[in-house]
C-alpha cells in the first residue's frame, strides 16, 4: 500500500473509495492523473479482475500513461485493464459486434478528409451549389448530428430541423445527409462520428449486447468527463446502469471544447443522475506559484455556471504576473522572443521552458518572424499531422484496399495513382455504373465489361488484380512485409524514387518511415496479432491531440491554448488578449459562448508554472486590413494586486510620456483599490444553479453550427509582406512557391505552384496564405 502514502486526504480518499458513483473533480495542477492510476491500481489490488474495469480518456498518449503508471504498482496485469481513448475502446467493441448492425468486421474508418470527399462528391452528383452547401458546413452538420444522436430518418422527419434547413436555404441538407450515410454503408466505411452513434444504436437495439458489456465493465472511470458530448454520456449512463461503480473526473473550470459538441452540463449536473453521488475535491494546485493561482481564480470567479471549489497553492509566492502593451503584432511579438532570450540567459532556463499560447493559429506569424530573427529555435504544435501527408495517405489508402475493397475513398485516391489511365472520367463512370445498379465500387471494378462500354476494362481488370494480390499476400506475410510489398508493387515507391527534387525526397524518406513504423509494430511481443490490418486500425484512431514526445528537443513551443490542455512550462506567454480575439468576436452573443471563452483563458493561466506574461496589441493585421485593437475585457477581469504592468513606447511614436504614465496610474490605482471578487452562486450540493439536466438529447435546433469562422493555422497576412520565390502553405494546396505576384494593394494577385497541382493564381486578400520561409 505504499503508493497510498503520497496522497493528500482527498486524493486518498479518491482512490480508496471505490464503490457506488463518485465524481472528482480536479483543479489545474492537482494531480488528477495520479489519483485515476491509482484508483485503478487499488481495485485491483483489492480483487477486482482488470478484465472488468473500462477506463476512458481524450487521447492515446493519456491512456498509455496511465496504464505504464499502473504497471508499476499491479505489474503485467494492467495489460489487461480495457482502456482507451472512446473511440478506439468502442471500435474494437463494433469490430466483434459488427453484423448485428450489418457491418463488416473489417470496416474502414474514415477520418476527416474522407468524409468531406465523399460529401464533395455527392454535392457534385446531386449538382449543388459548393458555396451555398459548402462541404465543411455540411460535415459540421452532419457531425452534430450524429453528436446528438439524430440519425438522417430523424433529421428528415423533424419540422424544426426542416424548418430550420429551409430558413438558411439549404431544403436538402437532409438528403445529403441519408445519402452520405448509406455511401459510407455501401463502402464498408464508419467515420469519426459513427463509431460513437452505432455503438448506441448497437446498444439500444441489441440489449443481449448491453447486458453483456454491463456484465463486464463491472467499473467504470472517464477521465475529461466535461469533454463528454451526450453521445459519449448516453454510452456511459447506459454501461453504468447495471452496478453504477462509475467514476467520472474532470474540471468544469477547463470545458473548452463546446465546438466539437462538448456538454458542459454532463459535470455539473452528474448529480442529478446518481443522487447517491461521493463528490471528491482536489483543490491543491501542485504547478503552479500563489500568484498564477490567484490570477487563474479572479479570472474564473466572473463564470455563473460552475461547480464550488478553492484552488490554492502552498508553493511560493512567485513573481507577479506581467502584462504587456505592444503597438502592433509585430512589436508583439519581438517583445516576446527578447524575453525568452533574457529570461533564459538570466535563469538558466532551456528552450524548451517557455511556450507561446494564443487564440488563433494565424497568430503564429507574427511569433515565427521574431524567433526566427533572433535565431531562437521552435515548434509549432499542431501542424499537418504525419499521417495526413499526401504520400502517407496514398500508401494507407492502398493499404485499407487490401483489407476493404469496397472503400469508395480508397479507390478514387489511387485507382490512377500511379497514372494507369484511369482518370475522373472513367472514375465517373464507375461511380454513375454502381449507383445505377445500386453495388459497389468495387464490384463494377471487377466487371468492368458488364457496365461500362469502352476500352478501359484492361486497365480496370489490371487494377482489380493489383488489388486482390495484396489481400492474398498479406494472409502469407507480416505487417511489414505486407507493407513493403504493396509499397513496391503499387508503384509508389518508384514513383517518388525517381522524383529527386527536394520535396520528392522529403516524401519517399517519409514513406520509408512509415514503412519503419510499420516494422517496429511487427516486432512488438506484447501484442498477439501483429497483421497490417491491426495496425491500420490503430493509426485510424489517432487523434490531433496525441503528439509525439519532443522533450528531447530543445524548442520553445508555439500552440493554441486548446493544443495546450494537459501540458504546463515553466514560462508561459498567452498573446493576443485584445477584445474580439480573445474573447472571439464569436463569442461574445452569449454568456454561455463568453464563459466558455474565459475557462479558455483559465487554461491558458494554468499551464504556467514559475512565470507568466499577457500581452496584446493596439494595432494589427486581420484579413490584409490593419485595424485597432483594444485590450481584452479578461485582463480588466484580474485582481491588478497581482500584475505588472509594462506599457512599451514604440522607437517612433506621436504620443508623449503623459499618455504612457497615465496608463500606469489607471493599473496601479486599480491594484491599490483591489477588492476580492464575489463568488460564483451555487446550490447547497455544490451545484451552480440555472442549469438544466443533461438526460434529455439537447434541442435539435442547436444543430446548426455557427457561422463560418476562417480555418485555423493560415494567416491572413497582409498582402504587402509576399515576396517572389516565398514558400507558403494554403489550406486546401498544402505547401507552395510563389512564382509571381501582379496588381496592386489590396487586388494583388499571386501565381503560386504547387507540387503535384501545378500553377494556381490566387487572390491575395482572399487566399489566407501562410509563411513557411
Amino acid at each position: 500500500m505504499d503508493y497510498l502514502a503520497g496522497l493528500n486526504p482527498q486524493q486518498r480518499a479518491a482512490v480508496e473509495n471505490t464503490q457506488g458513483p463518485a465524481m472528482i473533480v480536479a483543479g489545474a495542477g492537482s494531480g488528477k492523473t495520479r489519483v485515476i492510476t491509482y484508483r485503478v491500481a487499488h481495485l485491483i489490488q483489492k480483487g477486482v479482475d482488470p478484465f472488468n474495469i473500462l477506463v476512458l480518456t481524450f487521447t492515446n498518449k493519456a491512456s498509455k500513461d496511465m496504464r505504464e503508471r499502473i504497471m508499476k504498482v499491479v505489474g503485467p496485469e494492467a495489460k489487461n485493464i480495457w482502456m482507451g481513448t472512446f473511440h478506439s475502446v468502442f471500435s474494437k467493441i463494433l469490430r466483434v459486434e459488427a453484423e448485428k448492425i450489418g457491418y463488416p468486421s473489417n470496416f474502414t474508418i474514415y477520418d476527416t478528409d474522407d468524409s468531406k470527399s465523399l460529401i464533395r462528391s455527392i454535392l457534385k452528383e446531386l449538382q449543388l451549389d459548393d458555396k451555398l452547401y459548402n462541404a465543411n458546413f455540411v460535415y459540421n452538420r452532419i457531425s452534430s448530428a450524429k453528436n446528438n444522436l439524430v440519425s438522417y430518418s430523424e433529421y428528415l422527419q423533424s419540422p424544426e430541423i426542416q424548418a430550420e434547413d429551409i430558413s438558411n436555404k439549404r431544403p436538402l441538407m437532409g438528403s445529403i445527409y441519408e445519402t452520405y450515410t448509406k455511401r459510407c454503408f455501401k463502402a464498408g466505411a464508419m467515420d469519426f462520428d459513427d463509431l460513437l452513434f452505432k455503438t448506441n444504436v448497437l446498444l439500444k437495439n441489441h440489449p443481449d449486447v448491453l447486458n453483456k458489456y454491463q456484465q463486464k465493465f463491472k467499473y467504470l472511470m472517464v477521465d475529461e468527463y466535461q469533454d463528454t458530448n451526450f453521445s459519449q454520456y448516453t454510452i456511459v449512463k447506459k454501461l453504468a446502469a447495471a452496478y453504477q461503480n462509475i467514476c467520472v473526473v474532470g474540471d468544469d473550470a477547463q470545458s473548452i471544447y463546446a465546438f466539437r459538441g462538448a456538454n458542459i452540463q454532463n459535470i455539473l449536473n452528474f448529480e442529478r443522475d446518481y443522487p447517491d453521488l461521493q463528490v471528491y475535491k482536489l483543490e491543491q494546485n501542485y504547478r503552479s506559484t500563489q500568484n498564477i493561482v490567484e490570477v487563474a481564480n479572479s479570472i474564473i470567479a466572473n463564470n455563473k455556471n460552475q461547480l464550488e471549489k478553492n484552488v490554492f497553492s502552498d508553493n511560493e509566492a512567485g513573481d507577479r504576473i506581467k502584462v504587456q502593451r505592444a503597438f502592433t503584432d509585430n512589436e508583439e511579438g519581438k517583445l516576446v522572443a527578447e524575453a525568452i532570450v533574457q529570461d533564459r540567459s538570466s535563469n538558466g532556463l532551456k528552450f524548451n521552458d517557455f511556450a507561446i499560447l494564443y487564440r488563433t493559429n494565424a497568430q503564429s506569424r507574427a511569433m515565427e518572424e521574431a524567433l526566427r530573427k533572433l535565431n531562437i529555435p521552435y515548434k509549432i504544435y499542431g501542424g499537418l499531422s504525419f499521417y495526413q501527408r499526401k504520400e502517407i495517405k496514398d500508401l494507407i489508402a492502398y493499404f485499407r484496399l487490401t483489407f476493404n475493397p469496397s472503400d469508395e475513398e480508397a479507390i478514387k485516391r489511387v485507382i490512377n495513382y500511379p497514372r494507369r489511365g484511369l482518370g475522373d472520367t472513367t472514375v465517373e463512370k464507375i461511380i454513375v455504373a454502381a449507383d445505377k445498379h445500386d453495388i459497389t465500387m468495387w464490384q463494377v471494378i471487377c466487371n468492368p465489361q458488364q457496365y461500362i462500354e469502352g476500352r478501359i476494362a484492361n486497365q480496370l481488370n489490371d487494377f482489380a488484380m493489383l488489388i486482390q494480390s495484396f489481400a492474398a499476400e498479406s494472409k502469407k506475410l507480416d505487417a511489414y512485409e505486407t507493407a513493403l510489398y504493396i509499397a513496391q508493387h503499387s508503384g509508389i515507391l518508384k514513383e517518388l524514387h525517381t522524383d529527386d527534387s527536394i520535396e520528392g525526397r522529403s516524401r519517399y524518406e517519409n514513406i520509408q518511415e512509415l514503412l519503419n513504423g510499420i516494422k517496429e509494430f511487427a516486432e512488438r511481443e506484447d501484442i498477439e496479432d501483429r497483421s497490417l490490418a491491426i495496425f491500420m486500425q490503430d493509426i485510424a484512431l489517432l487523434t490531433n491531440d496525441d503528439r509525439q514526445d519532443e522533450k528531447d528537443k530543445d524548442t520553445v513551443s508555439l500552440m493554441t491554448i486548446h493544443s495546450a490542455k494537459g501540458l504546463e512550462f515553466k514560462n508561459v506567454f498567452v498573446v493576443g488578449l485584445e477584445e474580439n480575439l480573445f474573447p472571439s468576436q464569436m463569442s461574445l452573443n452569449s454568456r454561455t459562448d463568453l464563459e466558455e471563452e474565459r475557462r479558455l483563458f483559465y487554461v491558458a493561466i494554468t499551464r504556467a508554472e514559475k512565470k507568466l506574461t499577457l500581452t496584446y496589441a493596439t494595432s494589427r493585421y486581420r484579413w490584409g486590413t490593419l485595424t485597432n485593437c483594444e485590450p481584452s475585457r479578461f485582463i480588466n477581469e484580474i485582481n491588478a494586486r497581482y500584475l505588472e504592468i509594462e506599457v512599451v513606447k514604440p522607437a517612433k511614436s506621436n504620443l508623449g510620456q503623459d499618455s504612457f504614465d497615465n496608463e500606469r496610474r489607471s493599473w496601479t490605482q486599480q491594484r491599490d483599490s483591489f477588492s476580492k471578487p464575489k463568488p460564483a452562486m451555487t446550490s447547497s450540493s455544490g451545484t451552480a444553479t440555472g442549469t438544466s439536466s443533461p438526460a434529455a438529447r439537447p434541442k435539435t435546433t442547436s444543430l446548426l453550427p455557427k457561422a463560418h469562422v476562417p480555418t485555423p493555422g493560415f494567416a491572413p497576412d497582409a498582402a504587402n509582406l509576399f515576396q517572389n520565390g516565398m514558400e507558403v502553405e494554403h489550406e486546401k494546396f498544402g505547401f507552395g512557391k510563389i512564382v509571381n505576384l501582379e496588381g496592386t494593394l489590396p487586388d494583388v494577385k499571386a501565381t503560386v505552384f504547387f507540387q503535384g497541382l501545378g500553377n494556381k493564381q490566387l487572390l491575395l486578400k482572399f487566399a489566407k496564405l501562410r509563411i513557411v520561409k
